[in-house]
């Protein structure tokens, strides 16, 4: 009897450096997500409007295109609310206050270990497991 594989979780990263998005999105195929990447959040937006199946998105605060990583946040709140959103940024640093409650954030550079724990939390309250 051949037992049925729970599905990976989905985790859009978008990040406008090359080599970072890779690391980020190696990380988290690593630790067993499913990832699709994006170059900028207008792409990002053009993804998330293709597939329903996205559980997180990880995204970088400053890149180039229409909207930065914070008007993205926004964007995903109102029209997709149960994706969950961890920024980072190695320029500006955002304290639990001035993120929605539902949002994580990660300085750059992160450690591999704390962008797992952040993407996972943000799954966890979307999915109603948080505490």
């Amino acid at each position: 009897m051949q037992q049925r594989r729970q599905p990976q979780p989905v985790v859009l990263v978008v990040e406008d450096e090359p080599f970072i998005r890779m690391l980020g999105a190696d990380v988290l195929e690593d630790a067993g997500f499913a990832v699709i990447e994006a170059a900028n959040a207008d792409e990002a937006l053009r993804v998330l409007a293709l597939r329903s199946d996205v559980a997180a998105v990880f995204t970088d605060v400053e890149m180039p295109g229409s909207i930065d990583g914070v008007a993205l946040a926004s964007r995903i709140h109102d029209r997709w609310p149960r994706i969950g959103v961890v920024l980072t940024s190695g320029r500006r640093v955002f304290g639990p206050d001035a993120l929605p409650k539902t949002d994580r954030f990660v300085p750059k550079p992160y450690a591999p270990a704390l962008l797992l724990v952040e993407i996972e939390a943000v799954i966890a309250r979307a999915e109603g497991r948080d505490q």
